[in-house]
């Protein structure tokens, strides 16, 4: 794996690759997965959590203990809390949800599946997601994970990125463009 180019470019991008490098020897490259999952999920829900990866005022030995014990309490791989240490040690903690963003996507890359971005006006449920899956995969020829946001601004409708390519249906865009021809034929 380390011929190939990094999918994600800058800090996130090198440790990420690190890490799936070391994730891929020691065969814990799906341990290590969801413990990245589980500690942006926190990270995303805590406030206080947030506020310790992102602000410069705590030191690395505060970011280190705090972190070290969060993830012995979350029975993180070894490897996945020696990484950590490292990310802390380095001062790159604010990176973390960029760097296991980058991880998963070198991961689906080795599984051979695609990733979407899908932003809608308000939460899919999971038939719809199921429903998205299906319609991916037969345009895509392979299996594509959905990764879902909530864009309130949207109005209705979605968008969809996946690679290089984006369609957007949203109400949005359709009344901007709406605006814009009336804008054009007054």
């Amino acid at each position: 794996m380390s011929s190939d180019k990094p999918l994600a470019a800058g800090v996130a991008g090198r440790y990420a690759t690190a890490l799936f490098e070391l994730a891929e020897q020691a065969g814990a490259l799906e341990p290590v997965a969801a413990d990245l999952e589980s500690l942006t999920a926190l990270i995303a829900q805590s406030d206080d959590l947030r506020r310790l990866v992102k602000s410069p005022v705590f030191t690395a030995e505060e970011q280190a203990r705090a972190m070290g014990a969060l993830l012995v309490k979350a029975g993180a791989q070894k490897l996945t809390q020696n990484f950590v240490g490292v990310v802390v040690r380095n001062r790159r903690l604010f990176a973390l949800s960029d760097i296991a963003r980058a991880y998963g996507q070198l991961l689906a890359k080795s599984r051979g599946e695609m990733t979407a971005e899908v932003t809608s006006a308000h939460a899919l449920v999971d038939a719809q997601i199921d429903e998205l899956k299906q319609a991916l995969k037969a345009a895509m020829g392979r299996d594509v994970k959905i990764q879902t946001n909530v864009d309130k601004e949207l109005l209705g409708g979605l968008v969809v990125k996946v690679g290089s390519r984006m369609v957007d249906s949203s109400l949005r865009t359709k009344l901007n463009n709406l605006k814009f021809a009336m804008k054009e034929a007054g």
